[in-house]
């Protein structure tokens, strides 16, 4: 009996600092990997500006809600960055809009390399928008302050379960999660169900042949802009309710959102969903340390005096190049099939 008990004890440890916060850190990198997968499936180059771009997004939902809880627009354990969404979204669609108009639109129209151009420019339109952000904010960290933290707690779960070890559920950990459900069964269905997903899909797979058919390309530009809005600022706030805002994390969220795309099989929306997983769930699992959770496991002779951790927590961001570099050796397009990075 008491080997079940530790056996169950073991599992909520693990469930609580690795799958819980895997799932939540991965649901967050789907839903930037997805927005990358958007402007390279549509408008053809890589986005390098897409970790700043959710650090301006979750800018705007810090002044806006900031704003909200200082005339009392708040909804009592509900997280106010969340009502702040919905008019930071409108920010940010007016900031993309305007960088495409400003800057990719003109390089559209250069028939050379679409690609690295596109690249070029989005390095350019990172570190302005990287700038607009620590002029606003600083540079220096910050937590969103207002609503719940928990759904249950750990000495919640403790009291009802009878356990040593407890399992929390974060407020943010449960918004991220559903969330991401959601917005990743709206993007299909609105690709693959509305009249205007189609056109974007018939655009991305064949631009002249598109043309040709009636299809605005103007149009599918701005939707696409748009929907690139609405993943990169909720997921932006939802890594920011979960870890804290810090502009130079965000920036740093770069390499495993393009490892998760490129994985996965750049161009493809599933792979990206599954790459970001694999990242999230590859970084949480080798640097966590495995001391705690053995010593349940083992008999007492056998029981670990290190850490029993594989790697480092500084080298956390190795395990998406390593990988990265692991996957296009074995499969270069990636898991699930997808397109060349270079256009020929």
């Amino acid at each position: 009996m008491s080997d079940s008990i530790d056996i169950i004890n073991a599992f909520a440890l693990l469930t609580n600092f690795v799958i819980l916060p895997a799932l939540s850190y991965g649901s967050q990198l789907a839903l930037g990997a997805l927005a990358v997968t958007l402007v390279y499936s549509i408008l053809r180059f890589s986005n390098f500006a897409q970790g700043d771009s959710m650090a301006f997004g979750t800018m705007l939902v810090i002044l806006i809600s900031g704003y909200m809880i200082s005339k009392g627009w708040t909804i009592t354990g509900f997280p106010t960055a969340i009502l702040a969404i919905p008019l930071a979204l409108v920010g940010m669609s007016i900031y993309l809009l305007l960088m495409d108009r400003l800057v990719y639109r003109h390089y559209r129209g250069i028939k050379i390399k679409q690609s690295i151009v596109g690249i070029t420019a989005s390095i350019g339109v990172m570190f302005i928008t990287g700038g607009i952000v620590r002029f606003f904010l600083g540079a220096s960290a910050q937590r969103f302050g207002d609503g719940e933290r928990f759904i249950f707690s750990v000495r919640e779960f403790k009291a009802f379960t009878g356990l040593q070890q407890g399992i929390a559920l974060k407020t943010s950990q449960f918004l991220t999660i559903t969330l991401a459900i959601l917005l990743v069964a709206f993007l299909f269905y609105f690709l693959q169900k509305t009249k205007t997903g189609k056109a974007m899909r018939a655009y991305s797979d064949n631009k002249e042949l598109a043309l040709l058919s009636g299809i605005d390309p103007d149009k599918v530009v701005r939707i696409t802009w748009l929907l690139v809005a609405l993943f990169t600022t909720i997921a932006g706030t939802l890594y920011g309710l979960d870890k804290g805002f810090a502009p130079q994390q965000y920036h740093l969220l770069l390499l495993p959102i393009f490892a998760s795309v490129i994985v996965g099989g750049i161009g493809s929306p599933i792979g990206a969903i599954a790459g970001a997983f694999l990242v999230a769930f590859s970084e949480i699992f080798l640097t966590y340390a495995y001391k705690k959770f053995l010593i349940y496991l083992l008999p007492l002779s056998m029981h670990p005096n290190s850490l029993v951790q594989l790697i480092g927590t500084e080298y956390k961001y190795a395990i998406s190049f390593v990988i990265l570099i692991i996957v296009l050796l074995i499969k270069p397009t990636g898991l699930f099939k997808g397109k060349v990075i270079v256009d020929e």
